[in-house]
């Protein structure tokens, strides 16, 4: 059976660029007893995947240079050598960047059993995203009513869903994002009573007139400069909650900043960091209470559409270029 892959063909230094991988047409093989071959509908784009590649320290094993890349995909069952997967399976998980992915059943995250809802969802707000933005916050942030949150990178695929349950949480909600179109998305679509342009100048003095008796939560995408400017403005007993490094191009060379430790002892604050591989256990009743919450319109969502697998090696680079609002997917013909 024809296949086209997605390989990593180098690995980069910060972030990875369209050079870094090659396209390369295969045969896929008959799958042996326990693996399923599934037929990738959509591809997922995900800001780790950054860490993914990385030649550094990261939560995951390095995808290998010549390995397909690692990916989220959503896709069909068209055979199957286990008793647990039927053809015809809507199914996602860890298939990678490629049309036909043969592999054993322990890459499958989850089947998807929501017919009434976009099968791109279960790579978003049903996703991993979507189950990191409700986990993270109810264990880590642990909102009360009246909490002041301030989310970076707040219209992304993760802030976007950040922003939303905690204004249904009775939170005053403050997103941080690059530009005008996305204020208003996080604004009139994804909760946050106010938005903030971390590009134009006097960020700190924006987030303390925002948060006049401090910030509760301060939900981290992106560290860096951004963050240094949330910092000051941590009420007592904050709560930080490190999902992301977005900000940070290369942890290589030496980060020369403010340090966070003053904050953390006046302020008894508790910064935390949080992966969603911690508590996959936690996958299904997650996934259950985000789609009840899309189907009753109180999870708003944005996607954002590539077409075809020819668009994989610059979406990373797309991704971080802040030029995506929502959800980036790839969708396969």
């Amino acid at each position: 059976m024809d296949n086209t892959e997605v390989r990593l063909r180098s690995r980069p230094r910060g972030i990875a660029q369209a050079e870094n991988f090659e396209i390369v047409r295969t045969q896929t093989q008959q799958p042996n007893e326990g693996e399923i071959i599934v037929r990738n509908n959509i591809l997922s784009v995900e800001p780790a995947m950054r860490g993914w590649i990385a030649d550094t320290t990261n939560y995951l094993a390095a995808v290998e240079i010549g390995s397909v890349m690692r990916a989220l995909a959503v896709g069909e069952v068209i055979a199957s050598r286990s008793s647990g997967f039927v053809v015809g399976d809507q199914v996602m998980g860890w298939f990678g960047w490629q049309q036909i992915a043969v592999i054993p059943t322990s890459a499958v995250v989850r089947k998807v059993n929501s017919p009434d809802l976009p099968l791109s969802l279960s790579l978003g707000v049903l996703g991993l995203n979507g189950i990191t933005a409700l986990l993270a916050l109810r264990k880590l942030g642990q909102p009360r009513r009246g909490d002041a949150i301030v989310v970076s990178t707040a219209a992304g695929a993760v802030g976007s869903i950040v922003g939303q349950i905690a204004h249904n949480a009775g939170c005053r909600t403050v997103g941080i994002t690059s530009s005008e179109i996305k204020m208003q998305a996080c604004v009139q679509e994804f909760g946050y009573d106010i938005a903030l342009n971390y590009r134009e100048p006097g960020l700190d003095e924006a987030i303390a007139k925002a948060c006049p008796d401090g910030v509760d939560i301060y939900f981290d995408n992106t560290a860096g400069s951004i963050s240094d400017s949330v910092m000051p403005s941590l009420a007592m007993n904050a709560r930080v909650i490190v999902c992301g490094t977005a900000a940070i191009a290369d942890w290589t060379v030496p980060q020369i900043g403010p340090r966070v430790e003053r904050h953390l002892l006046v302020k008894r604050a508790r910064m935390q960091g949080f992966v969603v591989f911690d508590h996959l256990d936690e996958i299904d009743v997650a996934v259950d209470e985000l789609a009840a919450q899309v189907r009753a319109g109180d999870l708003s969502y944005r996607e954002h559409f590539l077409e075809g697998i020819d668009a994989c090696p610059d979406a990373i680079a797309m991704l971080y270029r802040g030029e995506n609002v929502g959800k980036l997917l790839i969708r396969l013909p």
